[in-house]
């Protein structure tokens, strides 16, 4: 296993590692680690210590390659309580990945806690080997650590639940803020919710939004997903994010499924 999922190449230039790759393909990374790195990028333009990032949303444009790439940011939208900024990752002299992101001033006084805590499940002594049907295991889904609560942990296709950790980081030498540690697993949640059985059907997504009302704290963080799937082929994963203190985000993202040849 790589050591980390990313290795630096220069001004907004990365390399990214075989760890990065899919359940898809060897050669397409999942959509977690670059969702991360471009998070990262939003959060290191123009710093605001007093601001914190809240929501980011992504869209996939095209299969991210296992490769070099590299990422521009721009401000959108300036401001001292609110400012959106906007990172556009390019590979191969194309445009692969979008992404907004939502930086909101920390009030001054007190806000009070509404919603967020609870009493999430334990994290399972111990977790299972990656059982998804047909997929490429060797990258990502070995890079992660997974303890499945309920659900078939890719094995079975129903709602699930399972506690996440990354086993390398983002990049050497770095600890990833919680909006890139939430987006780094969130993009699993159709995997944990796999409503369809992988080896007769895709279920790719074409974006991936992240709303964190507070930051989560530590490594493990809970996937809670459920998939709803039209008959027209397209899906809605939607996943509750918690920490080991209770509840603290959600994640949605939008699958375009399909039959698979010969599945």
């Amino acid at each position: 296993m790589h050591s980390v999922f990313f290795e630096p190449a220069g001004t907004g230039t990365y390399v990214a590692t075989a760890a990065t790759a899919g359940p898809w393909s060897p050669q397409a990374q999942h959509g977690g680690p670059p969702s991360a790195l471009a998070a990262r990028a939003i959060e290191s333009h123009e710093p605001d210590p007093r601001q914190r990032l809240s929501r980011v949303t992504v869209d996939i444009l095209r299969p991210v390659p296992v490769g070099k790439v590299s990422l521009r940011v721009r401000t959108v939208r300036p401001g001292r309580r609110v400012a959106l900024l906007e990172a556009v990752m390019e590979a191969d002299g194309q445009e692969v990945l979008h992404a907004r992101g939502w930086r909101i001033t920390r009030p001054a006084g007190e806000v009070p806690a509404i919603g967020t805590g609870g009493t999430p499940p334990p994290i399972p002594p111990q977790g299972r080997a990656p059982d998804f049907r047909r997929a490429h295991t060797d990258g990502y889904l070995s890079a992660i650590e997974w303890r499945f609560v309920t659900g078939g942990g890719f094995r079975e296709y129903a709602e699930g639940s399972a506690w996440t950790r990354p086993r390398i980081p983002l990049l050497p030498g770095e600890h990833a803020s919680p909006m890139s540690r939430a987006l780094l697993v969130a993009d699993s949640g159709s995997g944990v919710a796999a409503a369809l059985d992988p080896g007769k059907f895709q279920y790719i997504n074409v974006d991936l939004t992240v709303v964190l009302p507070r930051d989560p704290a530590g490594d493990w963080l809970l996937l809670d997903s459920a998939t709803t799937i039209g008959s027209d082929g397209t899906g809605l994963a939607q996943t509750s994010l918690s920490d080991t203190g209770g509840w603290c985000g959600r994640a949605m993202q939008t699958l375009l499924v399909a039959p698979l040849a010969g599945g």
